[in-house]
């Protein structure tokens, strides 16, 4: 009996083992998956010749996506119908609505728009190629396209040849071969026939595949010829114990050039035409011109016919395309329509200037915001007078009767005759920098419109002399315009010294507005700093003159700029912080970056920049040397500062290291294997030397 008990009770524990064994749960995902797309078959098979069909079909081992397809996916030769290009499940379809030329080689360029369905992983820089004829080509040239003014990669943008070596082709003719950049500005031309090409980039905004004058284009002046080089490449296998087992050895063919290098530009060419005219408020008038203009335009007021000669002050930008108005003529203030015979430069039908004279017509009509407001302050002040009135009729009854009015009555008769200070229009104006000034900035005043005149004896100026105030020594010089462009910046025309306090101090009613606003007394304080909180910047570059250089902070701001002279240069009184540098060679010494102009064959003007970041402290000096060649161009502008970064791969397990300031700036300068790159200095040809096009930027 004992036993049968043991036997049953071991078979009912084996069951409740099993049963929790066998219990339902959240299965596990698994390793995810890091490998992208791949092609199990297509229709025509890759490189086939002699196609007759109007369809390709590519499958592949999962299910794909096609992601922004619009700018990755481009066919060439360019059909005139954009084909039909989509995927359903793990089959990928471009189908041709254009009969295709005969004895003409297609290619597919997918870069890197082709992804799997779970996790996104892309199928980089696949292409599908085939022949309507008996052969297909083969050739290939490749390179990188950068933006020529701030070195920037251009991505997604039009690369292609022409055969037509001659200047218009790309100006009339489609581009004959064409492919795209990818995320990081690299291109390659693929299944090109033997021959002489020229190569240029396009930002193809008409999807005419050729140039117009608006779009950003780039162009080599030499011919390139492609062609292919063998070299051989060794492979050690080793046996368990690390002694050599078998040496392999591969043949592989490298399609030349392969080593192009485009600067994208844009020659600035704009429509000279009024582009808007408006009247923003009754005293102002705005103007917009659809180009720079070298002058000014004629402005002859028809209406109102009574008006000053001198009826406005202008406010411009420097290029003289954006021009303000301030209307000084009350007359003309108060008049609901302005009409202002105007005389300008038009470009005409032949892409020529020709003077021209328009009627314009400046209406303005106030906004039912302000009416209202003026109204409800026309009403508190009706509704003060009438109080005003009747407290001071009765207060006449009483002094008649020899009585007097109550405390509260004849406070409120002060406070009704006391003028509101918020009724008195006051010239608004402030200082552009107060409490503190670095060592080399002026003492600027800024106003809310133009400014009539400036009481030289308003003005006084200070100086701290321990803890004493002192009359500034000399003359306090007559604040004065910042430039002709803007009427309402005003500067003290003085050098603040390092390590010194200010006080300016505006007297009330010393500056008059052409309005006849006055001012409100105004005081400040500003403190200049002393050199031991700057850093100070000395480089020696291999550009003897000719050239300038811009620092820069975050976001690419210019802070300052200075030339190169005797190859050098130096950034003194620096404010602590990191900053960047550029430098331009100024070829007509304008003191500008200038474009390029393809009729006329000038590239634009080159750029370069310092690849390290500088990271300035206080009371402290960096001594440097700089070869503008030593870093390939496309390498040199320091990722922190670059807006068009390559998309994350997901293909790949990103690892993060922490690391210090320090070791990073000793290795800022390594790209993966230790080697600096370098470039030997010839800007349109030879730029990859010594790079590593497929290199992942850390």
């Amino acid at each position: 009996m004992n036993v049968r008990w043991t036997y049953w009770l071991m078979v009912l524990t084996m069951g409740l083992l099993l049963m929790a064994c066998a219990s339902i749960g959240s299965p596990e995902g698994g390793p995810r998956d890091y490998t992208p797309p791949q092609v199990v078959k297509s229709s025509p098979e890759p490189g086939a010749v002699n196609f007759k069909g109007n369809k390709v079909e590519i499958t592949f081992d999962e299910i794909v996506n096609l992601k922004d397809q619009q700018k990755k996916v481009i066919i060439s030769p360019a059909p005139k119908t954009q084909p039909l290009v989509r995927a359903v499940g793990k089959k990928l379809t471009v189908e041709f609505r254009d009969e295709l030329e005969e004895n003409t080689t297609y290619v597919i360029d997918f870069s890197n728009a082709i992804e799997d369905n779970n996790e996104g992983n892309q199928l980089d820089g696949y292409s599908f190629a085939f022949s309507t004829g008996d052969e297909i080509d083969t050739l290939a040239v490749s390179g990188i396209l950068l933006s020529a003014k701030d070195l920037e990669p251009m991505q997604h943008v039009l690369v292609g040849l022409h055969s037509n070596l001659d200047d218009t082709a790309f100006t009339h003719l489609p581009l004959e071969r064409v492919s795209r950049t990818n995320d990081r500005g690299m291109f390659t031309i693929r299944n090109l026939k033997p021959g002489q090409y020229h190569v240029f980039a396009l930002n193809d905004v008409d999807g005419d595949y050729r140039m117009a004058r608006t779009e950003d284009i780039a162009f080599l002046d030499d011919i390139i010829v492609p062609s292919t080089s063998e070299y051989t490449s060794q492979d050690t296998v080793f046996t368990f114990d690390r002694k050599v087992d078998t040496v392999m050895t591969a043949t592989h063919t490298l399609f030349l050039p392969n080593d192009l290098l485009l600067c994208m530009f844009n020659e600035g060419y704009r429509s000279h035409y009024v582009r808007q005219t408006a009247r923003p408020a009754d005293n102002k008038l705005h103007v917009l011109f659809g180009a720079p203009n070298d002058s000014l335009p004629g402005m002859e007021v028809i209406r109102p016919a009574e008006h000053q000669r001198d009826w406005y002050r202008v406010e411009r930008n420097v290029t003289n395309d954006s021009l303000f108005y301030w209307i000084t003529d009350s007359a003309m203030i108060k008049t609901d329509t302005i009409i202002v015979a105007m005389t300008y430069l038009r470009t005409d039908s032949a892409d020529l200037l020709e003077q021209v004279t328009d009627t314009v017509r400046f209406g303005y009509r106030k906004p039912n915001s302000q009416i209202k407001e003026e109204e409800k302050k026309a009403k508190e002040r009706e509704d003060r007078a009438k109080r005003l009135a009747q407290l001071l009729e009765k207060q006449q009854k009483a002094a008649e009767q020899g009585k007097e009015l109550s405390e509260g009555e004849l406070e409120e008769i002060k406070e009704l005759q006391r003028v509101d200070p918020n009724e008195i229009p006051k010239l608004k104006m402030e200082f552009a920098k107060s409490g503190s000034l670095n060592i080399g900035d002026s003492i600027i005043l800024k106003f809310d419109v133009p400014i009539a005149s400036i009481d030289p004896g308003g003005v006084h100026l200070e100086v701290k002399r321990d803890t004493l105030w002192v009359p500034y020594p000399g003359r306090v010089p007559a604040i004065c315009l910042v430039d002709d462009c803007d009427p309402m910046r005003y500067w003290l025309p003085i050098t603040p010294q390092p390590d010194s306090t200010y006080r300016v101090t505006i007297d009330s009613a010393a500056v008059v507005s052409v309005y006849g606003l006055a001012n409100e007394k105004l005081s400040k304080e500003m403190k200049v700093g002393s050199p031991e909180e700057y850093a100070n910047v000395y480089f020696k570059v291999n550009v003897r003159d000719g050239a300038f250089v811009e620092l820069l902070a975050s976001g690419e701001k210019v802070q300052r700029t200075v030339t190169v002279m005797n190859g050098g240069f130096e950034l003194l009184n620096v404010t602590p912080g990191t900053y960047y540098l550029r430098l331009t060679i100024d070829t007509n010494g304008n003191g500008k970056w200038d474009t390029g102009n393809y009729a006329n064959h000038l590239q634009p003007e080159e750029v370069y920049y310092y690849p390290k970041k500088l990271r300035l402290r206080r009371n402290w000096d960096l001594d440097e040397s700089w070869n503008i060649y030593e870093t390939a161009l496309d390498l040199q502008k320091p990722d922190d500062i670059k807006r068009n970064k390559p998309e994350k791969s997901k293909n790949k397990v990103e690892k993060k290291q922490q690391r210090s300031d320090d070791e990073e700036e000793e290795e800022e300068n390594e790209f993966g294997t230790g080697i600096n790159p370098t470039y030997t200095g010839n800007k349109y040809n030879d730029a990859k030397a010594n790079r590593r096009l497929n290199r992942t930027p850390r």
